[in-house]
């Protein structure tokens, strides 16, 4: 064991954390590049360019369009590629970025609460982003299939 390391309480559960471990952060890059990508489909599918294009001017980001047609791409392409671990980092880091934003321009002057259009989701959004940046795809991702990342 080395300086700083826990000791388990039940030693007989290592093994099952060791073998789990890959597969429990393949499961959370999957789960929340799917939410992201059910979000970025609401804003294609739904309101479309016109419509997050005037939510962007409306919160005063200019171009409004430029910053639609990225949070369009992020939370679609950039989604899709998490899910599938393409590009991992770049778009985790990106999309990181882009919930920073939404933080600070829409969210933080509301509080905490979600209900109360709060920043909680987007800081849990990007901080899990942010640490998915760090780590890369993973074991099960296309970016072990074909040998390279950022």
């Amino acid at each position: 064991m080395s300086v700083g390391e826990t000791k388990l309480l039940f030693p007989g559960l290592a093994g099952f954390y060791g073998s789990w471990r890959d597969v429990a952060y393949t499961l959370l890059r999957v789960i929340v590049g799917y939410n992201l990508l059910m979000h970025g489909w609401l804003k294609v599918g739904t309101f479309g360019l016109a419509g997050v294009s005037g939510y962007m001017a409306k919160v005063g980001l200019a171009p409004p369009t430029g910053w639609a047609v990225a949070a369009m791409f992020l939370e679609t392409v950039g989604a899709t590629c998490i899910i599938v671990g393409l590009f991992t980092r770049f778009f985790a880091a990106a999309i990181a970025i882009e919930m920073a934003i939404a933080l600070f321009v829409v969210h933080l002057k509301a509080g905490f609460a979600v209900s109360k259009g709060g920043y909680e989701y987007v800081l849990l959004l990007g901080i899990v982003l942010f640490a998915i940046a760090i780590r890369g795809g993973g074991p099960y991702s296309a970016d072990r299939l074909i040998g390279k990342e950022l």
